[in-house]
């Protein structure tokens, strides 16, 4: 399902009575509503339908100008006969959402539409009244989305308060919802999850498999004696945490993906500055764990993700801990297949596959003996074996936690290696748009966290703890 196709899907679904299908597809359009909207298809929607979008609370765009846009288009589509319904698909854009400068287009196109002779269609009117007057209450002036899957942040650390010392976490957060506001203004609602039942972690590994969470490895601290081999399962059915059997190397700084039915521990440190090539397998049905081929060199601070199947590995320290270029696919008995080298080292970086490609972005590169931040971002096309650049990041972000959500790329907080501050910020890569949206902050730890998206049952959804944190930008 694409944007050019979901309308088409929807129609279907509804005339054979396909209840899950309409539902998917009605979802994509809402979660793509800027997409569809520049299509031909959407041209052709029925009023009544595309008001029942407009006022969806999941509505999701870059602002509230997008969608009298959307509706301005659907009108001049066949002025003749829906400037007549204009009004009442006014109904359903939040004009309170709307900045003054925003605003301003309300004006001007309605001043275009008297100027055409049509007298009878009244925008501005109404909607400098709901502009002028806003909601009543503050949860109304946002549109709330709710996404399926939930993006959940486990461990990292943070300095205290009056920065003389970093405070390890064994918390768990998860994003219940992301809110659009006035302008560009973005917010996520995090709520906490629980505790790991473990010394406090980062730098760990995690990931989803079969509806649980699982957390390994890491440190607890930073001397050479704190690096762990630990492992835990979460069952958020249960509300409850398993301990496993033990990694056979202490990791940190390393990665953990999922292929098939099966976990991989893929290098890391296993000491102060002394990095690992090995590489191990997780069955959870016999909760053991075994050596596979290992890397062809020592590395930690490397990004590996899952496309098609294969297992993508790219940049990281070598074992001089110098930053690498190198792109490389990793088979367990296969061992090692190199791919274009990316235009920029890298290492402590995020890499997240989406519409069959990887993108990479974040994390150190080398200057002279140190390093700096690398601002660059890039993305892997496995069709051409080549990588085109992207919009930079922002600001930096060194050991951050990353995801995608909805097609959409989310890095989350990190550090600034410049000055060693923390970078408590989300951001999210929209490819359409190729743009960069802060996404407001993080609500605990925010250098080496981990993140997974993992399926929540309905009553963490619904709960209300007191123990809420919404993101401001």
């Amino acid at each position: 399902m694409d944007a050019t196709s979901c309308l088409d899907v929807a129609s279907f679904a509804e005339a054979y009575e396909m209840s899950e299908l309409l539902e998917e597809a009605n979802d994509f359009v809402l979660r793509n509503f800027w997409d569809v909207s520049a299509t031909a298809k959407f041209q052709d929607l029925q009023a009544e339908k595309l008001l029942d979008f407009l006022r969806c609370d999941g509505l999701c765009v870059p602002s509230e100008l997008a969608v009298f846009r959307a509706v301005i288009s659907w009108i001049q589509a066949d002025p003749e006969e829906r400037q007549g319904q204009a009004s009442l698909l006014m109904t359903g854009v939040r004009f309170p959402l709307m900045t003054f400068r925003e605003f301003r287009e309300v004006r001007a196109v309605n001043l275009r539409m008297e100027c055409f002779g049509d007298k009878d269609v009244e925008l501005y009117g109404s909607a400098l009244k709901e502009f002028g007057f806003g909601f009543p209450t503050t949860q109304d002036q946002f549109r709330v989305r709710r996404p399926r899957e939930a993006l959940v942040l486990v461990g990292g650390d943070q300095l205290n308060p009056d920065m003389g010392y970093r405070i390890p976490s064994r918390e768990l957060w998860f994003a219940n919802s992301l809110r659009s506001g006035t302008g560009l203004v973005k917010e996520v609602e995090w709520r906490r999850l629980g505790e790991i039942p473990d010394q406090p972690k980062f730098r760990h590994g995690v990931a989803a498999l079969g509806g649980r969470l699982y957390v390994m490895g890491g440190c607890y601290f930073y001397t050479k004696d704190d690096i762990m081999k630990s492992a835990y399962s979460y069952d958020p059915e249960q509300d409850s945490w398993k301990r496993l059997a033990d990694m056979q190397e202490f990791r940190s700084n390393f990665s953990v993906v999922v292929q098939g039915e099966r976990l991989y521990a893929i290098g890391g440190d296993k000491e102060i500055n002394t990095n690992v090539d090995s590489v191990e397998m997780y069955n959870p049905d016999t909760d053991s764990w075994s050596f596979v081929r290992p890397l062809d060199q020592a590395l930690s601070g490397q990004a590996v993700t899952v496309l098609d199947g294969g297992i993508f590995i790219s940049g990281g320290f070598d074992c001089k801990y110098v930053c690498l270029v190198s792109m490389f696919l990793y088979h367990p008995e296969r061992g090692t297949t190199y791919l274009a080298d990316m235009a920029c080292d890298r290492a402590q970086h995020c890499m997240e596959a989406l519409r069959g490609r990887l993108y990479v972005a974040g994390g150190v590169c080398n200057l002279r003996k140190f390093y700096t931040d690398q601002l660059a971002c890039e993305v892997y096309s496995p069709v051409t074996d080549s990588w085109t650049a992207f919009t930079s990041l922002l600001v930096p972000h060194v050991s951050a936690a990353s995801a995608v959500l909805e097609e959409k790329v989310y890095i989350l907080g990190g550090y600034c290696q410049e000055d060693y501050s923390e970078s408590g910020l989300v951001h999210r890569f929209e490819p359409s748009s190729q743009r960069w949206e802060n996404m407001g902050r993080l609500p605990g730890p925010v250098t080496d966290i981990r993140a997974c998206l993992l399926r929540l049952p309905l009553h963490f959804r619904q709960r209300h703890t007191g123990e809420d944190y919404c993101s401001k930008q």
